[in-house]
Order: structure tokens, then sequence, then C-alpha cells
């Protein structure tokens, strides 16, 4: 079976050199995910998704623990039977950041490729390894608008608090 999602790239190719092995699992996970749900692009929320199934560093950043990953993947889940169908057939693109003509990445949601623009420059400014998925998370939570955020808010994560412990961890590690 043919991937609708084309590769493109860095946000294209889980065998990127620059990301963690759970990342890069991660990113191929969204890619297959994206196809299988039917929709043209992989966004935020399918970056989340296969994010928590493949990155126990990234669920271990979450304060409610195991039952608080659990309730997330179970919004997740969802996602392709009922919650997230308003999104079906939609490009996300929450608005929050600027999207130039021809600046897109073929494959990827405006919002989720910029996300993964920008766990590349924290891992560069972490000065320690690849990109790794705690990059990718705190990422996504600098959107506010985009669908991960929607679905961390639905299922009750207190997302400034993550955004937090996330910033404080990367701090720790540039000393």
């Amino acid at each position: 079976m043919q991937s609708r999602t084309p590769d493109s790239g860095w946000a294209g190719s889980a065998n990127d050199s620059r990301l963690s092995m759970e990342l890069a699992s991660a990113v191929a996970g969204a890619r297959r995910r994206a196809a299988r749900d039917g929709d043209r692009q992989v966004d935020t929320a399918h970056l989340l998704h296969t994010l928590l199934e493949a990155d126990p560093e990234a669920r271990a950043a979450f304060d409610g623990g195991p039952a608080q990953v659990a309730r997330l993947l179970g919004y997740l889940v969802q996602r392709t039977i009922g919650y997230g169908l308003r999104w079906s057939g939609t490009v996300e693109d929450s608005g929050a950041l600027p999207v130039l003509p021809g600046d897109g990445v073929p494959g990827w949601s405006p919002a989720a490729a910029e996300a993964m623009r920008e766990a590349h420059v924290r891992a560069l400014a972490r000065r320690s390894g690849p990109v790794r998925g705690t990059d990718l998370l705190a990422a996504l939570l600098r959107d506010r608008q985009c669908r991960a955020v929607d679905v961390l808010h639905r299922a009750g994560v207190d997302t400034a608090l993550l955004a937090t412990r996330l910033a404080h961890a990367a701090c720790s590690e540039c000393s």
C-alpha cells in the first residue's frame, strides 16, 4: 500500500540521523497513522499520538503519570471514531504561525511542520545529542491552537505546567 502522505525530506524521513530512535519511530508512525486515517497531511495530533506510543521520556513528562497518558491516548484513538471528525479532510492551520505560499512541507500540516522545525532548534540550543521526543512535545505546546494542544486540554493536561517542566529540563541540560 502506497502512503498518501509523501516523503518530504527532514519532516518525512524516519531515517533522519538528527532524530532520536524514539522520535524517528514517532515520525514514521505519524505518517502511517495519517495515511491509515485517510488524512492528507500529518498533523500535530498524529505526532502527539505516536510520540506517546513510541517515547518513554515523553510519556514520563506528564505529571499525571500512566493514567493521564492512557486518557490522552484514549482521546487520540477516538479521533478516528468520532472525536476529531470535524478535522477530517481539513488542513491543520491554527493561524498562530505565519505560513508563506510555497513555504510548506508536502504531506505535513503547517503546524506539524513548524513543530518539527522548532524541535530541531530546541535540540540545537540544548547542544546534546539528537532531536528527542521531549523537544517535539515542547514545540507542540508552543502553538496553543494546534490539534495536539486541543487534545491535551480535553484530557485535562495543564499545558502551561508541562511546558514549564520541559523548559526547565532543557535548561538543566544546557548548563
